[in-house]
């Protein structure tokens, strides 16, 4: 497929989305204002109903036509398959912009996914298929790969530009998440078939966790007082959809219904001075130990 091709598609899913609803005519209007109407050609009636059976069928994304107001919409999918949708689309059109500045590769610099090619789209078929996956896996706590895991692969989540597989562990029977980019080896077992618990849900699995770590704790009332230019950056990118701010003069207070979990201690202690817990008193607790602990460090 051509890459002008592609962009075509993520214009005219870009372009419904942001109006809510849009007729032929109004949507024909634009493209011929856009840069993929080759001086200002119609999109044909033929060419858009074309373009949306391939959008169905690459996006999984529904173009619907209201029967009354014929309306092109696009039909809502959940709110986890309206993320996906975003993340494509994003990631679509972020690849067809820098595949075309190759000329200034060397002014360009972005993060390493380092888990993506190798073994993503293994997984995604496993997923598909609900089929066992036979692994090595290489943990950081151990210098040698665990060989012979067997996983039933759940669901997938990105997290901080890495790929991670939560599944059951077939072994241990116990559900278990995994770093992509950490596998040695990977085999499908495509003869081989699971049922996942009809009452499982990957959306509530991680609802109270701030990252990729699962806790079986109760979540908890989390408070941080953080200063004005931190509290900027933390309303542009929430730490968890949980989040709510109140605003004080000085300060905000930004308030969570959070797990304690290692990940998301992590990210407080990255934030230094600006943030401050105020409650829980035992996340208060964890926070000052490891301040301490890491001054230890240095008083020699």
């Amino acid at each position: 497929m051509s890459g002008n091709l592609f962009s075509r598609y993520v214009w005219i899913v870009d372009t419904i989305r942001r109006h809510g609803s849009i007729t032929r005519r109004q949507l024909n209007e634009k493209w011929k204002n856009s840069p993929y109407s080759n001086g200002g050609q119609p999109l044909t009636r033929r060419t858009f109903y074309n373009y949306r059976n391939a959008i169905a069928e690459l996006f999984q994304v529904n173009i619907e036509c209201d029967p009354v107001t014929y309306e092109y919409s696009i039909e809502s999918a959940g709110v986890n398959n309206e993320s996906i949708t975003n993340w494509l689309l994003n990631s679509a059109t972020m690849s067809d912009v820098l595949a075309g500045s190759r000329d200034i590769a060397s002014r360009i610099y972005v993060e390493e996914v380092p888990s993506a090619r190798t073994y993503l789209a293994a997984m995604i078929d496993a997923i598909k298929g609900n089929h066992p996956v036979r692994m090595a896996y290489h943990p950081y706590t151990r210098s040698k790969p665990t060989p012979d895991i067997m996983l039933e692969p759940y669901f997938l989540k990105i997290f901080r530009q890495r790929w991670y597989v939560t599944g059951m562990n077939v072994k241990d029977r116990k559900l278990k998440t995994y770093a992509l980019d950490r596998i040695a080896d990977l085999s499908i077992d495509s003869g081989s078939n699971f049922e996942m618990p009809a009452d499982f849900d990957p959306e509530e699995y991680f609802r109270y966790s701030y990252g990729i770590i699962f806790d079986e704790g109760e979540p908890k009332r989390v408070q941080l007082k953080v200063d004005p230019r931190q509290a900027k950056y933390m309303r542009a990118l929430p730490l968890h959809h949980s989040q709510s701010e109140s605003i004080h003069d000085a300060y905000s207070i930004f308030t969570y219904n959070l797990k304690l979990t290692p990940d998301f201690i992590q990210e407080l202690l990255s934030m230094g001075p600006k943030v401050t817990v105020i409650n829980p008193p035992e996340l208060r607790a964890i926070i000052t130990a490891s301040l301490r602990d890491t001054l230890a460090n240095y008083a020699e």
